[in-house]
């Protein structure tokens, strides 16, 4: 349970981040922005002007301020990692790459704690069942229970609890063991529901940067008297980034969760034979047959 507590405090601080990262504002650091305007372009058009240059020589000149970017991007931006690849992507992902990061991170978490958790909770189950059943008729119920003791996992778990049972009657053993199964699948899942979270709000929030770069690029077509493709790239390349970040965190998501599925499926079937097998033995031990 502590732990289970400390993944829901990580991820909460993990949506925190996204919502702090993306609401932002870029005018934070206004003055360095002012400080980093490129005059690359207004150089490059005054001497197209100069003596000697005529009109229609200076017309291809075309006038680029580029500025720095402000806020956390800004600082990502100026960093080692802005300036390698992923990094630059990550830039022109705009805003919405916090929130895809944010959610990334919380998908990670959740899918290496159910990895590590369902590969703790696998045994060889019909080494264990044989093993109990062999050590219930030669040594008895409390040799058999502290043989499951021994082995962690749910189908450990669910033997044990229904051994506890046994001078009640096998009424009373099956209906413990399925008190325990009940309890143990809902450990097996615990976390699931977080995985097909992910898996299913990372393309939407990708999409919704897809939105947001289209209406960048449009607006830029509005404020401007001529159209080029200088003009819209920007927007177009964060509307596809953000679309292809979203789709890139929710595959591998989705393969995780559905795989869990198939193992969680799998302990259901063990746990069910296992118990079976159990309440037969402890049926033979009554009756003698």
């Amino acid at each position: 349970m502590a732990r289970l507590g400390t993944i829901k405090y990580a991820a909460f601080g993990l949506f925190c981040i996204g919502l702090f990262a993306a609401v932002t504002p870029n005018t934070i650091f206004a003055q360095e922005e002012e400080a980093g305007v490129n005059v690359e372009g207004i150089m490059a058009t005054a001497d197209s002007l100069a003596f000697g240059s005529s009109a229609q020589d200076s017309a291809g000149e075309v006038l680029v301020i580029r500025e720095e970017r402000g806020g956390l991007m800004g600082m990502v931006e100026r960093s080692p990692f802005g300036k390698s690849g992923a990094g630059e992507l990550f830039v022109k992902g705009g805003n919405f790459m916090w929130w895809l990061l944010a959610i990334a991170l919380l998908g990670l978490v959740f899918l290496i704690e159910r990895l590590w958790t369902l590969n703790r909770a696998r045994v060889n189950t019909r080494k264990l069942i044989g093993t109990v059943i062999t050590t219930l008729r030669n040594d008895g119920v409390q040799a058999a229970a502290e043989e499951c003791q021994k082995v962690r996992g749910p189908i450990a778990a669910i033997l044990n609890s229904g051994l506890q049972k046994v001078d009640r009657g096998p009424e009373a053993v099956e209906k413990s063991i399925t008190t325990a199964g009940t309890i143990e699948m809902a450990f097996l899942e615990r976390g699931l529901i977080w995985i097909s979270s992910v898996s299913t709000i990372a393309p939407l929030i990708g999409f919704l940067g897809t939105v947001s770069g289209m209406i960048n690029a449009f607006e830029a077509i509005a404020s401007s008297d001529t159209v080029n493709a200088q003009l819209v790239a920007a927007g177009i390349s964060e509307a596809l980034i953000t679309t292809a970040t979203g789709l890139v965190i929710a595959i591998p998501t989705s393969i995780g969760f559905n795989y869990f599925v198939s193992a969680i499926d799998r302990f259901v079937i063990e746990m069910e034979e296992a118990s079976a097998e159990l309440i037969d033995e402890l049926q033979r031990q009554q009756y003698g047959s």
